[in-house]
């Protein structure tokens, strides 16, 4: 593993070039050749991105990565659920501090399951002083995901975070590292301390993490830490560093992580506003077209001449997850083509069973509502969404929501007029974003995402004025993906996605009904 062997050479900063998916860095004569992925599999959370679709993903030797948005909470149902397939429980067992894993599994674990209409337990959330209960969950549940992620097989797994959720950010990290995560990728913002962060916590050090909070003074300190010997109080383990990924929009972004990053990145993501989940607003003043969806033109276009210049391996995302795509993305220096949108909707993701099957049966059929919503997620971002009936895509769905904000992975830090620092989301009830010091300006059309995204892979909070409903996230590709992987069947497998993106480089067909059936057996 080269985050290894870099470490071990002393060699932090290399000078990196990449042909055909290897990675040769060199210094003073030690050549390190590294086999990257051709396809990185997009870490969509809230937990479409599982463990089991990114072990399928890296045990069919591309790079399976699982999301780490809201894992906690998914973390805790999954237990209240009563834990089928005594996955959880595995996971706990192999957590090396057993102390914490009991406490979590005597708070949480439901044998057999909740009651019929039995709510969740809320967990505690996240503050910029938190509770050692919820660190310690924090880490427990990032553990687990990459655990299971890695179980069975000896190839690389990687974790998926936003810059916009940072509270979470570096326990998330810790526990991560501490399962033996081979990648992080992080977008939604510029993740500049990020690298830094996981050279700390590889040589078992404290870290912390610079926090954004409006109307905060230059000459403010607002920070989030992390301790590890609040966890290991002997014997710190030292940890393998994982490569570090950033997700990035243009070469202006590429530039300023390769030069102003706390650390070394190792590589980039490229992501275009074709691509599922958020996207980064357009340069310059926000414009709409007729439908409402933002305007992105020739300023939104990565120099691609400019990120080859760098000389660090990349990644191709937003319409490159087709067969032409991964050639394209080839051709122009790319490693590969980071992918979502095929996967999610595959046997393995964590989606719905339900959602899967009507959003798969309706591009069959040939339609498709794609929105890029500007208005619908409370981190300002534009966020794209699959119309389907009674999910939160839909405006009499979406108006008929009572506002609740129970989960508060996207709020907003504030800087209150006593000089500490307060919480607010656009999405919560309007009385108390309001009472809160928030913009009315900002509330029309927000919508709760971290509940809809929890509702959309069964963990939906039940409520007695009606239970969540879900939110579909997906690329604007996503009819021509869906006819092309499955035109003539109901369901398919990460392995028929990775056998229909490499297809015209191994000359082999898309996805055949054979190969299918060999996938499944």
């Amino acid at each position: 593993m080269f985050g290894r062997a870099v470490l071990e050479t002393g060699f932090q900063m290399p000078w990196a070039y990449h042909v055909l998916g290897v990675a040769f860095f060199i210094r003073t004569g030690i050549v390190l050749v590294v086999k990257l992925p051709e396809i990185i599999q997009g870490g969509m959370g809230v937990a479409v991105s599982n463990w089991e679709l990114a072990r399928s993903v890296s045990s069919a030797g591309q790079l399976g990565v699982v999301s780490s948005t809201g894992i906690d909470s998914v973390f805790a149902r999954r237990l209240q659920d009563g834990d089928p397939g005594r996955h959880m429980r595995m996971a706990l067992d192999h957590f090396p501090i057993p102390e914490v894993a009991d406490r979590i599994l005597k708070k949480y674990f439901l044998e057999g399951g909740r009651s019929e209409g039995q709510p969740y337990k809320v967990n505690p959330m996240g503050s910029i002083d938190p509770s050692k209960e919820w660190e310690e969950l924090i880490v427990v549940a990032n553990f687990a995901e990459v655990f299971l992620a890695k179980l069975g097989h000896a190839r690389e797994v990687g974790i998926n975070l936003l810059e916009k959720i940072q509270l979470p950010t570096l326990p998330s990290l810790y526990g991560a590292v501490l399962a033996g995560v081979d990648y992080v990728l992080m977008g939604a913002g510029i993740p500049r301390a990020i690298p830094g962060v996981l050279d700390k916590f590889s040589k078992g050090m404290d870290a912390q993490l610079k926090l954004d909070v409006k109307g905060a003074a230059a000459s403010d300190n607002f920070f989030s830490q992390f301790n590890p010997s609040r966890f290991f109080s002997e014997h710190l383990p030292e940890l393998k560093r994982p490569r570090f990924l950033g997700i990035i929009t243009s070469h202006v972004l590429a530039q300023t992580l390769a030069t102003k990053a706390d650390g070394h990145v190792d590589g980039y993501v490229v992501e275009g506003p074709t691509a599922g989940g958020h996207n980064a607003p357009p340069r310059g003043a926000m414009a709409l077209d007729e439908r409402g969806e933002p305007i992105y033109g020739p300023r939104d276009e990565p120099d691609m001449a400019k990120i080859r210049d760098i000389g660090r391996p990349f990644w191709m995302a937003g319409s490159y997850g087709n067969p032409d795509g991964l050639v394209r993305a080839k051709e122009l220096g790319a490693a590969g083509i980071q992918v979502g949108t095929a996967f999610a909707f595959c046997n393995e993701s964590g989606m719905v069973a339900d959602v899967k099957s009507k959003i798969i049966g309706s591009c069959r059929r040939g339609i498709s509502r794609v929105f890029t919503d500007s208005r619908a997620s409370p981190t300002g971002f534009p966020f794209k969404v699959f119309g389907l009936e009674n999910t939160m895509s839909e405006d009499e769905d979406y108006k008929g929501r009572r506002r609740v904000c129970d989960l508060g992975y996207l709020r907003h830090l504030f800087k209150k007029e006593d000089g500490s620092v307060g919480y607010r989301c656009p999405a919560e009830p309007v009385d108390a974003y309001l009472r809160k010091g928030g913009d009315a300006a900002d509330i029309e059309g927000r919508k709760c995402l971290c509940n809809g995204l929890m509702a959309t892979i069964g963990l939906g909070q039940k409520r007695k004025d009606g239970d969540e409903k879900p939110i579909v996230t997906v690329g604007d590709s996503v009819l021509e993906t869906i006819k092309a992987i499955a035109a003539d069947r109901d369901s398919y497998s990460a392995a028929d996605v990775i056998r229909y993106l490499r297809s015209k480089l191994t000359g082999e067909g898309a996805a055949s009904k054979e190969a299918h059936v060999s996938a499944e057996a």
